[in-house]
């Protein structure tokens, strides 16, 4: 079963570990992190300092102006440049802050993506069969865009809040603990008070968003299932279902916003009162120390009106990277769930391969005593050998399959094939046939080793040698599949097909092509062979679709053959002119046919009746037509297929 995904908001079940495996990528680029927090620091710290000059600003030239004394100009000029210089080296630091977070955060993930995207291409079949597509590609989106988030922006503005914070309560102690402490205090409460609300809101907008999902979910039905809506006239029905569900999001919606849009208001106001509260108390404390200065200032600080400007203006600097680092902290947790999805595909088990067998060319050559025997070739031949990696003997390939005894089940406690004993000799045409989930496509998951057999559960051979023993390369090398659901990639009609052989000439691929009888509807397109196609071939019909796949796994020209339902979307008489290809196709070759149009298979050298995972009935056409046991019941009863 794929797991589940976690509805709502997600956390990482282990927070340690996920910031363990992030930082032992991120400690890749050790030196630029060095020169990311002297940047931060010096940003933070131009900041910091560049706010402490308003106090010498206020209190030796501007108020000593307003007073008709005579400042020094010069000073002030000096104190000008000063502040000029540490802006300057803020936005210089903060500039290449930025470009050295930019640089950090797309490498970091390029590793990343390129770790999962050759893990991915390491994985068994069996995971693919666990996890959704959707799910998987979520892995290289959502979950990577909310990593490269929290690295680019995240933690840089969390490593700068925090020194901010520092460096900013710092500079407040040093001018009033007074004020300090009543600052701490009101931030205390205003910071209660927002939680409160932020759970509500957190509770009200889960609600929106389910709201959201049913209504989403209920309109992609309906606009799929227009056609049975209509034919069953449930119109006023769906309209009805659909007016409920509006309702709920409308009201789901309200309460959401209501909450959203409080909450800026409230948090501002109250930042407004607590800078109102603490301007008047300084004055007032500023005032009383005035006339008992022994009596307040060992406490509250020498109060003047430049120590309170810049202590109002640290107050402004501390409450807004507190409210950042609150903000954010959703952000780092969604990143770290993410992350802990990536890191758990990078950490599944690759696909065990334990084969000694490989397949090479090879030449008959005869030796001095007269005795043929078979040598490597470093060129193509047209003769196969599997060679051993151990002792480098080599074995004529021949095609010959045996399933000895075997019993399958993707679990444990569910078996799906029963005792299978199937002798493929060279050059067989072998069908299996039967009703879904009878076990044809389990039978060849076996065969190409997308799942292994145990060997307490019987064996499979190739040319003698268990298949276990066979390199799962070699082995598909060995295997030319076309499948019931055809996939092609984005390129030209001529790529698609060389798929199948990279090293495939174009003479090749249009001999593969008429062999399929695909040319005909190629040379028909605009552009040939050169069609681009996008989409996994949208633009063509199903059964051209399933044409270029044959074509594609006779451009490979396999010694054994696996078809899957291949012309399971092509029309009757598509079906006809393509036997005469197939038939030179198989010419020779052990194949493998899975087929619910009964007609396709006739002139098999047997016939196998799978049902329940047992076999019931095998032999030739005719055989089991004389039988009359459920072949003949299948054959003479829908000569179409045989699924009812």
């Amino acid at each position: 079963m794929p797991p589940v995904k976690p509805k709502g908001f997600a956390k990482p079940k282990d927070t340690k570990k996920t910031i363990s495996r992030i930082l032992n990528y991120m400690g890749k680029f050790k030196s630029l992190w060095i020169l990311v927090f002297l940047c931060v620091l010096v940003s933070s710290g131009a900041s910091v300092l560049g706010s402490y000059l308003i106090k010498p600003a206020l209190n030796d030239y501007i108020i000593p102006l307003i007073g008709k004394q005579n400042p020094s100009f010069a000073g002030f000029a000096r104190l000008l440049i000063i502040a000029f210089t540490l802006f300057l080296f803020g936005v210089v630091a903060s500039f290449c802050n930025n470009r050295l977070m930019l640089y950090i955060s797309t490498n970091l993930l390029l590793n990343i993506r390129k770790d999962l995207f050759s893990k991915l291409e390491k994985l068994p079949i069996k995971f693919f069969d666990s996890y959704t597509h959707g799910e998987l590609m979520s892995r290289f989106t959502n979950d990577t865009d909310a990593l490269r988030e929290m690295m680019s922006q995240t933690v840089p503005q969390l490593l700068s809040s925090v020194i901010t914070v520092i460096s900013v309560l710092t500079m407040m102690i040093i001018l009033s603990p007074m004020l300090t402490v009543i600052m701490i205090v009101s931030m205390f409460l205003i910071t209660l008070i927002i939680a409160t609300i932020g759970k509500r809101s957190a509770k009200a907008f889960r609600e929106n968003q389910k709201a959201v999902g049913k209504m989403n979910g209920f309109i992609e039905e309906m606009i799929e299932g227009q056609k049975v809506i209509k034919v069953f006239n449930h119109e006023e029905n769906a309209v009805s279902e659909f007016a409920q569900l509006n309702e709920n999001l409308r009201a789901a919606g309200t309460a959401a916003m209501t909450y959203g849009g409080v909450m800026g208001p409230i948090t501002n106001n109250m930042s407004h009162a607590q800078y109102a509260i603490i301007a008047i108390v300084s004055c007032v404390f500023m005032v009383l120390g005035d006339s008992n200065p022994n009596v307040l200032n060992w406490f509250t600080g020498a109060l003047n009106l430049g120590t309170i400007a810049a202590f109002l203006q640290y107050t402004r600097s501390f409450s807004q990277p507190i409210s950042m680092m609150t903000q954010q902290a959703n952000s780092v947790l969604n990143a770290l769930a993410g992350a802990e999805r990536i890191f758990a595909i990078i950490d599944e088990e690759s696909e065990v391969d334990q084969g000694k067998y490989t397949l090479v060319n090879a030449f008959e050559a005869t030796d001095s005593s007269g005795k043929v025997r078979l040598v490597e070739a470093f060129a193509k031949t047209g003769t196969w050998a599997w060679k051993n990696l151990d002792d480098g003997s080599l074995i004529k390939m021949q095609g010959e399959v045996v399933f000895n005894n075997v019993t399958f089940g993707y679990k444990k406690e569910k078996t799906i094939l029963h005792d299978i004993c199937i002798h493929a000799k060279p050059g067989m045409k072998i069908a299996l046939v039967g009703s879904t989930g009878s076990g044809k496509t389990t039978t060849i998951n076996l065969l190409s080793r997308f799942y292994d057999v145990e060997s307490q559960n019987g064996s499979i051979t190739f040319d003698g040698i268990p298949l276990n023993d066979i390199s799962k390369d070699a082995l598909r090398k060995s295997l030319g599949m076309v499948q019931q659901n055809t996939h092609l990639f984005t390129g030209t009609i001529r790529d698609n097909i060389r798929y199948g052989n990279l090293d495939a000439s174009d003479a090749q691929i249009y001999d593969a092509a008429k062999l399929a009888n695909a040319d005909y509807f190629i040379t028909h397109l605009d552009n040939g062979y050169d069609t681009v196609i996008t989409g996994d071939g949208s633009s063509l019909s199903q059964g051209q679709r399933q044409l270029l796949a044959i074509a594609r796994a006779a451009v490979a020209n396999p010694p054994v053959l696996v078809l899957d339902e291949a012309t399971s979307s092509i029309d009757t008489r598509t079906e006809k002119l393509i036997e005469q290809g197939m038939d030179s196709l198989m010419k020779g070759r052990t194949t493998f046919v899975i087929a619910h149009r009964l007609s396709t298979v006739r002139n098999a050298d047997e016939i196998i009746v799978l049902e329940h995972g047992h076999i019931i009935e095998r032999g030739t056409h005719e055989e089991l037509l004389a039988a009359k046991g459920r072949y003949h019941h299948l054959y003479t009863g829908n000569q179409i297929t045989i699924d009812e």
